[in-house]
């Protein structure tokens, strides 16, 4: 089959399109179930950890961002870690003991009980989210995952999972940070640090 651009650019929207529609009608409750965790942990004066590999150290990255700076309008900040940005702690952890430790070791040095984990993998399966789950259970940190397809070995180690239903990495990823942004936005919002904007009436 020759390939050209317009027929990439439609399948790769349909495909989108079905993920966000599944994603949509499956995972409601457990957002729901974050957002009431990523409430109280806030309200207790506790802070927020977030990690992942590739794509999804981007996104832990740029989640905390958002909580810490804003998300669309000035408030007071909400504290939150990306484990995925200090390099000296990275680089001696993988170096010292093995790249499988590089969140756990850092959930037993800044986490503490009433804190909230959000373990970021696509596939479930990342040996070093999973570690970071298990440390934080040990500590009594709440967990949470975002991943996809199966799960992996995710699910018995959250507290409250999102598994986005799709198999595709990509699309896995387009609605992990749809989904982070979304709980940036509500937890502002549920938090009462930002203003609902005002309802808009139809012409009569």
């Amino acid at each position: 089959m020759t390939f050209t651009c317009k027929s990439f650019w439609e399948s790769e929207f349909a495909e989108h399109e079905t993920v966000e529609k599944a994603t949509r009608a499956a995972l409601l409750e457990p957002f729901e179930e974050l957002l009431l965790a990523a409430s109280a942990t806030v309200k207790a004066g506790g802070k927020i950890l977030l990690f992942g590999n590739g794509g999804s150290a981007g996104d832990a990255q740029h989640l905390a961002t958002e909580l810490t700076v804003r998300y669309k309008t000035d408030r007071a900040p909400i504290a939150a870690i990306a484990l995925t940005t200090d390099t000296s702690a990275l680089t001696a952890i993988g170096n010292d003991f093995g790249f499988e430790h590089l969140f756990a070791r850092q959930v037993a040095a800044l986490g503490r009980k009433g804190d909230l984990a959000i373990g970021i993998s696509t596939s479930g399966k990342s040996k070093n989210v999973i570690n970071a789950l298990v440390e934080a259970r040990k500590i009594g940190i709440v967990t949470a995952g975002l991943t996809g397809k199966t799960g992996g070995e995710m699910a018995p180690l959250c507290d409250i999972l999102l598994n986005v239903p799709a198999t595709v990495t990509a699309r896995i990823q387009e609605m992990h940070i749809t989904l982070g942004q979304m709980l940036c936005g509500a937890l502002e919002l549920n938090l009462g640090l930002v203003s609902p904007a005002p309802e808009t009436k139809g012409a009569a």
